[in-house]
């Protein structure tokens, strides 16, 4: 048997999918074959749900009846409200979720079965907005909220963080943001919910092993990390300097730049851009985060463009989230709360069409065979 020896599973392929296409030479992402531009003008994130657990865009009453099956499952157990508002304040909002999830494994521990699979899922999908906005609310110090039943997701999320009205710009924002960063194939956060469903453990637990890569400062919170640059930078009279300073001299990560599989301009982050440059314009300290990183863009595309370096995601979804109303501590959560749609999608379709435990293997560097000396003999 011939082994590859593949750090980090660079290139190394562990699942089959129709769930998403990634062309990175050409900066093309596609959700079962539509390109994520065409879904994010003209989806709302329920029909991305269905897309993405059923194979194909709903028609009207199928929308109807995956809106009815979401609302039905908003509801958490106060038993999960009850130990997210007992953690510390200053507790990680993705450690909050982790341990959130981990209960909901304890409390339901489903099956794998076929005919239930996606009803889990939508289940996940709805408490995954009410467990997310109620973080969100402890806190801040807010008294817990049950879910604001809108007539859309990202507005029932949004309602239940928030006690205001949130304007129609704020939820198309959101929305948006939640088709963006729905699914990316097999990152480590996926890949690590894999080998726990490989397993056959729950979808919660399963989900849990997901949270706890996601948390990663190198996958999660590289919008927390690119938006405190801007934060850092404080005036766009300031950028070239701190660009000269940090990343030239200091050497340091341009973070918001770069990554594994688009050696090109990540078409999410196209799109993020322009969101983001919109909505900031309602608020002063966002827009003027916003020009800040424009021009740290301009600057960092010329540096780095030869080595197909260009900005992905997260350079410009954490000004969005902030022009929304949430702080840099929610970031990688409201990252979350999207991804949670493809965890799940991922571990449906490798549970159901193509199951086999992970199990890979590790190329042993130790010593050869030692004698055992008794302690007195060391």
């Amino acid at each position: 048997m011939s082994v590859k020896f593949s750090p980090g599973l660079e290139d190394t392929i562990i699942k089959q999918t129709s769930l998403t296409f990634i062309d990175g030479i050409n900066g093309i992402l596609r959700y079962r074959g539509y390109d994520i531009e065409d879904l994010v003008k003209n989806c709302i994130f329920e029909e991305l749900i269905y897309l993405m657990l059923y194979g194909d865009l709903p028609n009207r009453q199928e929308l109807n009846e995956i809106k009815e099956k979401i609302n039905k499952n908003y509801q958490v157990p106060e038993e999960v409200i009850r130990m997210i508002y007992s953690l510390p304040r200053e507790a990680n909002a993705v450690g909050m979720m982790e341990s959130a999830f981990g209960m909901l494994a304890s409390i339901y521990d489903p099956k794998w079965e076929k005919t239930l699979n996606r009803d889990v899922a939508i289940s996940v999908i709805a408490k995954t907005a009410t467990i997310t906005a109620n973080i969100y609310r402890a806190k801040e110090g807010l008294k817990p909220n049950n879910p604001k039943i809108k007539s859309t997701y990202a507005e029932t999320f949004l309602s239940t963080a928030f006690d205001r009205n949130v304007s129609e710009e704020e939820i198309s924002s959101m929305n948006a943001a939640l088709i963006l960063y729905a699914d990316h194939e097999v990152p480590a956060s996926t890949t690590a919910g894999l080998v726990a469903c490989s397993t056959l453990s729950d979808m919660y637990s399963s989900i849990t092993s997901a949270l706890a890569a996601l948390k990663g400062p190198l996958h999660g919170r590289a919008a927390e990390d690119a938006f405190n640059q801007f934060v850092e930078i404080g005036s766009l009279n300031k950028v070239e300097e701190w660009f000269e300073e940090k990343i030239i001299k200091g050497k340091n990560r341009l973070m918001g730049f770069g990554h594994r599989v688009y050696k090109t301009y990540d078409p999410r982050a196209k799109i993020f851009k322009s969101l983001a440059e919109s909505l900031s314009k309602k608020n002063e300290k966002a827009n003027e985060y916003f020009k800040i990183a424009n021009k740290l863009e301009e600057i960092g595309i010329k540096h780095f463009s030869e080595k197909k370096i260009y900005p992905n995601t997260d350079f410009y979804s954490g000004i969005l989230f902030y022009s929304i109303g949430f702080p840099v501590y929610m970031f990688t959560a409201l990252f979350a709360l999207s991804r949670v749609l493809g965890w799940c999608s991922h571990f449906i379709e490798y549970v159901e069409e193509q199951h086999r435990l992970i199990r890979p293997r590790a190329i042993y560097i130790g010593p050869e065979k030692r004698e055992f000396k008794k302690i007195d003999q060391r």
